[in-house]
């Protein structure tokens, strides 16, 4: 990284990425679920696609201590407890199987299985009814989503969205579904720190002294996102995280 750091003010488009990058982290962290997902393309653009996940990572675990510290009453953490074991596991498939996976087929199988999941949630919801028939409530569908969520984080940072298709299907109040997407993603990305640092080395103190230009953009972007979740009432928030998710979907396929 060290030539991104020693150019990076002399690049418009390195420092737009990065900056903007912030912003949408902050916004997504306290609130605004997913929205970040649009900042990711560019990103890979502006600094590589396995050098920006060591950028957009060390951003990513600032802002969900800003998210954690306001709405650290509000997290369910039934659902942290079920998702992180297999999440966990989702990490060491990633890195297992990094230099096999195409880049392209996989964005685009992610897209598919965010889409479906939005589709499955919204249109069958007969599935998430009270009663024995509850998906909700087995196992395997909390550790298939916490599977998922850990090998798309790893492998791009990208599970904001796969993490909303489950939040969404446990109907969260937007509090706590705020709180217990916070709770889980700060657990996961500072798990993966060590990860990112020792297996992919793509984290140094360069790429820290380039985050760190980047904080006053999160802090603004996690008070937009606190002042955004207030305003708008429940049925509101369901509907811009499912909008969001869905954009997150399409994106993935250019």
């Amino acid at each position: 990284m060290e030539q991104t750091l020693e150019h990076l003010f002399n690049s418009p488009f390195q420092v737009c990425a990065l900056f903007s990058c912030a912003l949408l982290i902050g916004m997504s962290k306290t609130g605004m679920q997913g929205i970040n997902m649009i900042s990711i393309p560019i990103m890979a653009m502006a600094f590589g696609a396995k050098e920006s996940t060591g950028v957009i990572l060390p951003m990513l675990c600032f802002a969900d201590l800003i998210a954690v510290v306001y709405y650290r009453r509000n997290a369910e953490w039934t659902h942290v407890v079920r998702l992180l074991p297999s999440a966990v596991a989702g990490f060491f498939v990633a890195v297992a199987v990094d230099k096999m996976i195409d880049p392209a087929w996989f964005k685009n199988l992610m897209g598919v299985c965010i889409l479906s999941g939005v589709f499955f949630v919204f249109f069958d919801g007969k599935n998430f009814s009270s009663g024995s028939g509850n998906i909700r409530g087995k196992w395997w569908f909390s550790a298939l989503f916490g599977l998922v969520g850990g090998f798309t984080t790893m492998i791009g940072n990208a599970a904001g969205a796969v993490m909303a298709v489950y939040l969404l299907s446990m109907r969260l109040p937007k509090l706590n579904f705020v709180g217990t997407n916070a709770w889980f993603f700060l657990a996961v990305n500072y798990i993966k720190l060590p990860i990112q640092y020792f297996v992919w080395d793509n984290i140094s103190a360069d790429t820290l002294l380039v985050d760190a230009a980047a904080i006053p953009f999160i802090f603004i972007g996690a008070i937009f996102g606190i002042w955004f979740v207030k305003k708008l009432p429940e049925k509101g928030f369901r509907g811009f995280v499912t909008a969001i998710t869905v954009l997150s979907g399409l994106v993935l396929f250019f």
